[in-house]
Order: structure tokens, then sequence, then C-alpha cells
């Protein structure tokens, strides 16, 4: 089931539009046209009981005011960009500093700061639509971009992802919501257990900018190909837990070919809920909410703790128009960009 409600409106008063989507199952996911943004996700538990897994605001205001992408569409290029520039077809093009030196998740305003034109299509889901022009943040190329959320009575909600160019320019989207599957509110993640498909990361410097290196997890606190504690090693004597604060980490997903790959399994133990993620993406990054720090007063009055959620970016590799020896993340004319990931929910 589809409906849709007024959310509001923006500082230049554009109407914003909440979209719900529900299942057989008490699953229901709610989705606002400003940023693309994830407003909730409501999942049962193992009692049945539904609860929202989402870090998040009960009004509009919340996400024009203070929000750390929460929920959002992240774009044009997702993650960062080092010293906030690039060189491409032998032209080098100037970003918006705005996560010191470098670029984060598009610049100053992204795609999660925009509004999205949405409509309602069959299968139970929504369209958003956004034209992003030549030159917005000082990318190349008018691009037209469509992300499309969708809800099954599988317990799947997927996020599918289309994009065309006029010029040759990087894109890499995702969606940054922040999950706590005990419940948004509830407390720290450390608790929850995670296994990521991935034998390989890549490791960053101080600015968190990878080095190029595709290094194994294997013997460091970075290893989850086991299904472990996040909180078990988060504070080690690691360079890449002291540099990101905790976890906050590219991480090479083991691809067996095209197509949806598991990328990660999470279990919290107090709710049974289970969330796996599946991408055609070859990579994700895992973030363990380091920057939450109590300032942020979210739905219902709940105050956000240092790693109150997590976030598990599905992406190309960070840094990738500065690193041609990363998979390529430049989109052509020509071309279309295509990604996939699927959020499975379920209980143990």
């Amino acid at each position: 089931m589809i409906t849709k409600q007024d959310f509001g409106r923006t500082r230049d008063g554009k109407a914003v539009d909440l979209y719900t989507l529900s299942n057989a199952h008490g699953m229901e996911v709610r989705i606002m046209t400003y940023g693309g943004v994830i407003v909730s996700l409501n999942v049962p538990d193992r009692d049945g009981q539904s609860g929202d897994v989402v870090l998040g605001y009960d009004h509009l205001e919340g996400y024009l005011t203070k929000s750390p992408y929460f929920g959002a569409i992240v774009g044009r290029f997702g993650n960062r960009i080092k010293d906030a520039r690039f060189t491409l077809d032998g032209r080098e093009y100037t970003l918006g500093k705005n996560n010191g030196a470098n670029t984060l998740h598009g610049g100053f305003k992204g795609y999660d700061k925009v509004l999205w034109q949405g409509e309602p299509v069959e299968q139970n889901g929504v369209v958003l639509k956004y034209t992003s022009p030549d030159g917005e943040e000082g990318y190349p190329g008018t691009v037209l971009v469509t992300v499309t959320y969708t809800l099954n009575d599988l317990n799947e909600f997927s996020v599918n992802y289309h994009a065309t160019t006029d010029k040759p320019t990087p894109i890499t989207l995702a969606s940054h919501s922040a999950f706590n599957l005990a419940g948004e509110g509830s407390g720290d993640i450390l608790g929850h257990e995670l296994m990521l498909n991935a034998d390989f990361y890549t490791p960053f410097d101080a600015g968190l900018i990878p080095t190029g290196e595709i290094a194994s997890v294997k013997g460091t606190p970075l290893d989850f190909t086991r299904s472990t504690v996040v909180g078990s090693r988060v504070e080690e004597n690691n360079a890449q837990l002291i540099y990101g604060h905790g976890y906050d980490s590219n991480f090479v997903i083991n691809r067996q070919g095209p197509g949806l790959e598991l990328a990660a399994r999470f279990y919290e133990a107090t709710s049974g809920r289970v969330m796996e993620v599946l991408t055609t993406e070859p990579a994700v990054q895992f973030y363990t909410g380091n920057f939450l720090d109590g300032t942020i007063t979210g739905k219902r009055g709940h105050v956000y703790e240092r790693r109150g959620g997590f976030c598990l970016l599905t992406q190309h590799y960070p840094d990738s128009p500065n690193r041609p020896e990363f998979p390529s993340a430049i989109l052509r004319p020509g071309q279309t960009y295509q990604s996939t990931t699927v959020y499975k929910f379920s209980t143990h």
C-alpha cells in the first residue's frame, strides 16, 4: 500500500511530500521528497512488535537545520574526494571543500539537500527524480537521476539508482541511513553482530583519504568475515580506528560475478532483528556513528549519543576520480549508471 501526505515546506516555500510504503507483514517505510530521505523504517521484532530502526527527526525542520545526512541520498559523488578536485579527460575540476580540505557526499549542497520530484509506482514503490545541472557543486555535465524505492512482502526494501549524463562525470550514489536494529534512540550499536563479506579494504590516511592500497582484513580489527560483535575491537590501537574515531572504512565486497551480492549481515540480539544488505556495487562503507555526540535530539525526543547508529553505504571506492587503479566511477554520455541495493529483514 502507498499513501502520500504533506510534510511541510522548504525554506523557499516549496512543498515537501511524504510517501508511506507498507507490506503485509507490518513493515512500513516513509520517504520524503526533500533529500530523498528515508524518514522512518518500521520493522517487526521477533515478537512481532514493530519498531523504527533508522535515526532521524519527527518533522522536516530537523532535516533542514541539523542533519548528518540522516536517511538521505548522497551524491553526485558519495564519500570523499581528495583536495576537492579531480582531473577528467585532461581538465581539472574544483569542488566545494565541505570536509576540511576535501569534498564529502557531493559538496555543500549535494543531493541530500535538494527537492526531488516524487510519484508512486506499481509494485509498492515511489520514484524520485532530480535533474542535476552542469556545474552543480563543480561537477561537469547535466545528470538526470532517478531513485526508486520499493517494498515487497518478503520484507525486502530495495533502492534502485539510475542516471544519465551529457558530459563525462564521476558519480556514485548511496543511501545514508543510520540504523539501530534495537530501535532508534535505544542506545549505542556496539552490541550488534556484523558479518562483512569482504576480505579486503582500502586503507586511508589521517584525512580519511584512501592511500591507494588494497589491504587484507586478516589479523586486523576490520576482519568481520565471521560474525563479530561490533564493539569488541572498536577501541583497539589500530590506525584506521584512530583516524576514523571508530569504524569508518571502505570494504571491498567478495564478488562472485555481476548482480546482487551479499555485502553484510547485521543481527541485534535483544530484538532478534536481522538485516542483510545485498548490492550490485563493488564496495561498502561501514561507519559507526563516531561523530554523533549528544547534541542532536531526534525522534520522540531521543538524544543521539556517540555510536547511536551505524551506516552502511554501498558505493564505489572513495576518491575514485583521483585513483585510476580503483574501479572507475566515471559515467559518460550514452552510458547508464545503474545500481541496486536491497535491505532484507528477518528475525532470529
